[in-house]
């Protein structure tokens, strides 16, 4: 009987091993090439041996960037075998073909997500040891015309020290620095590793300056101070209260801000023959809370400010035109940035993107507000409810968990006790009796408020101890155990 029930529990539990690996592979954006590196830039790839152009796609690739390393493991081991191993990136690509002037060139965006220390909006903040960012993803804009290719580059990234937010059914976590590590040894590889990839650091930090994101913000410029490298500098720009009640006009304060850095890193610049004309000699880190929203904003308008000195330079536009007064261009432009900005936050925080009207269209709306309500609230239901399941899918996937088919305890079998049922069974009760006060209301109207006041109380109080201890209720994962934040 032993032996038939564990045999019962690993067949259930493949059954939700397989549906986790299938959740992975559901989620959009997952690309690969069996001609062209997709997990390299334009000037990575330039500034490459040509030992290195002979090496197959998985020998070459960057493992920041491939998403299936793990399951191309027995392949990477045998060479003989390499030409049928095909890298994998996570992300997102576009790619358009546009005329300005009557001239004709190819407009590509491509986002590309690091597997490492990779997960879902709550779950994952921060670095780990090794100074991996959550949610890093690099973005190359990239523009192909009459043999001639140019790209800008920027990345987004979490905070890099250790903190965290984990769910606890508040609509807005409090996050929390730890106390007991030493953030300095994780920043400093962070940026040692970003600067040896990409060189000048610009980090544009656009978290709120007050409230609960106050204290990441001055930790942040109080490490950059503290490491005192020249090759790193630091700006705050409050994005919140810059822009509220619509004033939206007001990010030109911060592309003013960036543009002389702007000019002093460049963009890479190859020409038909071959020959570098320029490279691009410095990097972007954009970031807010999530390195979604606000942070997709900032890097669309610099991206635009690139390319329009990318189209001069190769004759595309004329003197004195702007990338704003080609319509057409202008629109494929805009809506690229913001299906950019939905598949980011779709793969990390389980929803389409906010402000993506702004985006869309150079301007806040009221339908945009209305539908970053909705996906505000389907944000908060996935990050309590379901998340769990995700992170642990990802988890699967990459290999940071690997099934043990002689462990005598499952992960997946956790014990439930009685405050999992409690939740439902209070909300149900409490809903019951808002129904039964207002169909059993009295005579007058002053009994009417009476049993609406004392049931919606009740109904209320028990929703404040669940909010307390919302950490019992919510959904985490199971299969790796993540490091604990003070």
């Amino acid at each position: 009987a032993i032996y038939l029930t564990g045999i019962l529990f690993s067949l259930q539990d493949n059954k939700v091993f397989l549906s986790m690996l299938n959740h992975v592979l559901s989620v959009d954006g997952f690309y690969f090439s069996t001609t062209y590196d997709l997990t390299h830039t334009l000037q990575r790839l330039a500034n490459t041996s040509p030992e290195f152009q002979e090496m197959s796609l998985l020998e070459r690739a960057d493992p920041r960037f491939v998403w299936n390393g793990h399951l191309l493991r027995e392949f990477a081991a045998q060479p003989e075998i390499h030409r049928f191993a095909t890298p994998v990136m996570h992300g997102f690509i576009t790619m358009h073909s546009c005329s300005i002037n009557g001239k004709c060139f190819d407009w590509l965006l491509v986002s590309r997500r690091s597997c490492f220390r990779a997960g879902v909006r709550y779950y994952v903040r921060g670095i780990d040891s090794e100074g991996h960012a959550a949610n890093f993803v690099e973005t190359e804009q990239i523009v192909h015309y009459k043999g001639s290719k140019a790209s800008f580059v920027q990345t987004r990234g979490s905070i890099p020290f250790f903190w965290s937010q984990r769910p606890n059914l508040k609509y807005k976590p409090k996050p929390q620095i730890s106390k007991s590590v030493n953030h300095m040894d994780g920043f400093q590889r962070h940026f040692d590793s970003q600067i040896i990839s990409y060189g000048k650091q610009m980090i544009v930090n656009l978290v709120n300056q007050k409230g609960s994101e106050k204290p990441l913000e001055q930790t942040f410029a109080k490490m950059v101070n503290s490491m005192a490298n020249g090759m790193v500098r630091y700006v705050a720009f409050d994005f919140h209260k810059e822009c509220s009640r619509m004033r939206w006009d007001r990010l030109q304060i911060l592309m003013d801000q960036l543009a002389e850095q702007q000019d002093e890193f460049s963009y890479f610049l190859v020409d038909s023959d071959g020959k570098i004309v320029t490279q691009q000699e410095g990097i972007f880190r954009s970031n807010c809370m999530d390195c979604l929203d606000r942070t997709n904003v900032i890097q669309s308008l610099l991206a635009r400010r690139s390319l329009q000195a990318q189209l001069q330079r190769l004759g595309v536009l004329h003197v004195g035109q702007r990338i704003e007064e080609q319509a057409d261009f202008e629109k494929i432009y805009k809506n690229a940035w913001a299906d950019n900005a939905n598949a980011c936050a779709k793969q990390y925080a389980g929803t389409g993107a906010l402000k993506t009207d702004y985006t869309r269209t150079g301007k806040r709306t009221q339908w945009g507000l209305i539908m970053d309500g909705w996906n505000s609230l389907i944000r908060y239901y996935k990050n309590n409810f379901s998340d769990g399941f995700r992170q642990d899918a990802i988890d699967l996937f990459l290999g940071n968990y690997s099934v043990d088919e002689v462990e005598p305890a499952s992960p997946l079998h956790v014990k439930k006790d009685w405050k999992f049922l409690a939740l439902p069974i209070i909300m149900v009760v409490a809903f019951s009796m808002c129904i039964i006060c207002l169909l059993m209301a009295g005579d007058t109207w002053t009994e009417t408020l009476a049993y609406v006041l004392f049931w919606g109380s009740a109904s209320f109080g028990t929703f404040a101890i669940i909010l307390y201890n919302g950490k019992d209720f919510v959904d985490a994962p199971k299969l790796v155990q993540k490091e604990k934040m003070d």
